[in-house]
């Protein structure tokens, strides 16, 4: 005990050393603790003493770096005095009078120019000297920082509870002062692209260390504040969720002491992201720079990722029960996102965080977690199902539990959707990248042949579904009463059965509506929609070719057949151009790349100065092909009434005899009346069948036919007209016009060559001559258009008057 008496006496100590013996050794008991106590204070010393040898050493280093900095400004320096010197001789002995002035002042001006030159040059050394020396000096205050927060025994022993805040509050001011001189240096010296690489590269270096130590403080920080919340408390037995979560929620009932050291770590961190994001905008600078935009908020992170691996510990159980995996994470999602607006977004907006919503950043969190889930354990698991099964009532079951799942993923979508557009944000189909973060769908992102799979047994489920009604007669005839999927009000006529395709095809779109990108929607409908279509087209076709095989739609039942299949057709297109118009397919198209568009480049045979070839929907080449077909058998209607008026007309068409004389007491001629019989007993059954747009195709095209057979077969065939066959030829012609006249009003301009073959015919016998030598002038202003002068010649000269 010798060593004590050698203390000086308590008169001679500081305060502050008085004090700190006092606080340790204030009771005898304490003395015997004395031994260890100086250990460690020399442990401490120790430590400080090693700290200090590396500052020293550090700052050497930095000296001899300015003081080799400053002998090479000095020496520069030196070389400029001394070229001065040598000019200020020049212009002494330069200046007198006499010739050669003008070239001696012509040397003077490049000297000082050259001079400008030379001091510009050192200007910029010297900047640079500056600004590197600085760069050294926050560099090493940066590391320095990473390096105290990293020594554990310091951390161990100090007595200030924040100086873990302090250290990264200091870190990221010294980052900040750091962060600026790069981006003036990159704004204007874009020549010391090394000097900023090299810092960046210990700087990136101390981040490195810095982020993954701020992340594991404000980790154990939350574990302090007893987050996560166990999952039991979340079945809270209040009926009002957010009553029960005022209690439950940690965040929400930290002490002051406590919330004000959350607070301050909170800050902390988010400065720290904004940093990250700064520097990599800069360094992405006419880059792809929304990846560093766009980067997830770090603290709501830290939140989700405990809650995660404690969720994960329930479903593990519930792979075979994915509704609980959805439920659970909803129930977390909803419970908590309130919170985030009320505590945390005043403090993410106190950080200067631009563009970060917490209620957003909480929800795409919870969601992210939940897809990189169903990516790793439940997708594989149904992939491994449909790989091993070959049972057929077991691929069935197997098939409907994915189906299952992608209906929960789409529900829980919606509701998750519903949550984010509470905060007052309407999303759109063009807010990929908002969609992509808040679905559960964004599995298919990066994994498209997961999206393959599912449209393979998505087509599959629809077609099975559909079999039983193509199967089925009655659906063929049996009309929709009731125009539901579309806006129209034309009478379609349509059977049952385009109605069937029609849903299932809704069924599909609205599907596709869930998914979060552009091109995932597009690729989803080519794959199932587009082969809905075409089943569609096909089921028709086949109908009308089985029709036509058998009769030759000579039947009444065959061309009702046909009708049939073209009314389906008709109510069908109609629907896709309505659809077509919407704002999803017509965002849907403005957003596909080239690349997303194979199928659709095939279209590209229209006239490309048209407007309507710039504008392509997705369904495109499909309409095309069901317009060709209704024209196609429209026409095949038409031809088949045509050759059966014809085969019935034919007597009455080689008849050149009859024109010489009326038919008395006939009002039409009566090898003609059969043939009228037929045209308008066939004509009544496609009326009754057929949509009343197709049949205005079908009777235009008879007429014009018609028209044609009766010209060419009797005007211009070398009969002779006289004036009792004018009058008869005259009457059959308004009985035929008659049976037209239901569906218009003058049927004769229908029958145009018809028509003025018998205008020229009833013309008077002084005025032949006139029309014989007025040509083409004359027929047009007598409103003959559409016979040409060979052909009115031919039906004049046919014409003999008697008395």
């Amino acid at each position: 005990m010798e060593w004590l008496q050698t203390l000086p006496p308590p008169s001679n100590l500081s305060h502050s050393a008085r004090s700190f013996l006092d606080g340790k050794f204030h009771t005898k008991t304490t003395l015997a603790g004395a031994t260890t106590f100086v250990a460690e204070l020399q442990t401490q010393c120790s430590e400080l003493d090693r700290a200090l040898a590396k500052l020293t050493l550090r700052l050497g280093t930095g000296l001899a770096a300015y003081a080799s900095f400053s002998g090479e400004i000095h020496r520069l320096f030196g070389d400029v005095t001394a070229g001065l010197n040598a000019i200020s001789s020049t212009c002494s002995s330069s200046v007198v009078p006499g010739e050669g002035d003008g070239n001696e002042g012509k040397g003077f001006r490049e000297e000082l120019a050259t001079l400008a030159k030379e001091v510009a040059r050192l200007e910029t050394v010297r900047v640079y000297a500056e600004t590197a020396l600085k760069l050294d000096t926050l560099v090493g205050d940066i590391e320095d920082a990473v390096s105290n927060a990293m020594n554990k025994n310091l951390r161990k022993h100090s007595s200030n509870q924040n100086s873990e805040e302090v250290r990264l509050v200091a870190a990221t001011k010294t980052l900040k002062k750091t962060e600026e001189i790069l981006t003036s240096i990159t704004k204007t010296h874009h020549q010391w692209k090394h000097l900023v690489s090299a810092v960046d590269h210990r700087v990136d270096r101390a981040l490195a260390m810095l982020r993954p130590h701020a992340v594991a403080d404000h980790r154990a920080l939350l574990a302090s504040l007893g987050w996560p919340p166990p999952l039991s408390s979340l079945t809270s037995s209040h009926s009002d969720a957010r009553i029960g979560n005022q209690v439950l929620n940690p965040l929400m009932s930290m002490q002051a002491n406590l919330k004000l050291k959350y607070t301050e770590n909170f800050l902390a961190l988010c400065h720290l992201q904004e940093l990250q994001r700064q520097r990599k905008c800069r360094q992405l600078k006419g880059h792809h720079r929304e990846v560093a935009l766009r980067q997830p908020l770090w603290v709501i992170e830290e939140l989700v990722n405990p809650l995660t691996l404690a969720s994960q510990r329930h479903f593990s159980k519930w792979v075979d029960k994915p509704e609980f995996i959805f439920t659970l994470v909803y129930k977390i999602t909803r419970d908590y996102v309130d919170s985030m607006d009320e505590m945390l977004q005043p403090l993410v907006d106190e950080a200067n965080l631009v563009g970060y919503s917490c209620r957003e950043e909480w929800i795409s969190a919870m969601v992210s977690s939940l897809s990189t889930y169903l990516a790793k354990e439940i997708f594989p698991s149904y992939i491994n199902q449909l790989d091993e099964e070959s049972v057929t009532d077991i691929q069935s079951s197997a098939r409907i539990s994915w189906l299952h799942l992608i209906d929960l993923m789409i529900a829980f979508d919606k509701r998750i959707k519903s949550l984010v557009e509470c905060s007052g944000i309407s999303l759109s189909f063009d807010d990929d990248d908002i969609l992509q973060r808040i679905s559960s769908l964004s599995v298919f992102c990066d994994c498209p042949e997961w999206l393959d799979q599912w449209a393979k047994i998505e087509l599959a489920d629809a077609l099975d579904k559909l079999k039983p009604d193509i199967e089925n007669e009655n659906t063929w005839r049996r009309k929709v009463e009731v125009v539901v999927l579309s806006s129209c009000t034309d009478d379609h006529k349509s059977p049952l059965i385009s109605s069937a395709f029609l849903h299932q095809l809704a069924s599909v779109v609205d599907r596709c509506r869930s998914l979060p990108s552009i091109t995932l929607r597009s690729k989803f409908l080519r794959l199932v929609g587009v082969p809905i279509i075409r089943k569609f087209f096909d089921s028709i076709l086949i109908r009308c070719q089985e029709a036509e095989g058998l009769t030759a739609l000579t039947d009444d039942d065959a061309v009702t057949k046909v009708a049939i299949s073209i009314n389906a057709a008709h109510y069908f297109e109609s629907v896709l151009k309505e659809w077509s118009e919407d704002v999803f397919f017509l965002e849907m198209e403005m957003g596909m790349d080239e690349d997303d568009k194979p199928e659709l480049s095939s279209n590209a045979n229209t006239d490309e100065g048209s407007p309507e070839s710039s504008r392509r929907v997705i369904f495109d080449e499909e309409i095309k092909k069901i317009e060709e077909f209704r024209t196609e058998w429209v026409e095949k209607i038409s031809v088949v009434i045509l050759r059966g008026f014809d085969a019935r007309s034919r007597e009455y068409v080689k008849n050149k005899r009859q024109w010489q004389k009326g038919e008395e007491g006939w009002a039409v001629s009566k090898t003609l009346i059969e043939a009228l019989d037929y045209l308008q007993g066939k004509m009544s059954v496609v009326e009754v069948g057929l949509n009343s747009k197709d049949f205005v195709g079908v009777w235009r095209s008879l007429a014009a036919g018609i028209d044609r057979l009766i010209f060419n077969g009797i005007l211009i065939s070398n009969v002779k007209f006289h004036n009792g066959g004018v009058e008869r030829f005259s009457s059959d012609l308004d009985v035929l016009f008659g049976v037209f006249g239901s569906w218009c009003l003058r049927p004769e301009g229908f029958f145009p060559k018809t028509s003025e073959g018998l205008k020229l015919l009833k013309i008077d016998e002084n005025r032949v001559q006139e029309c014989m030598a007025g040509g083409t002038r004359w027929l047009k202003e007598n409103g003959i258009r559409h016979l040409s002068l060979t052909e009115a010649e031919k039906v004049l000269k046919s014409r003999v008057f008697t008395t």
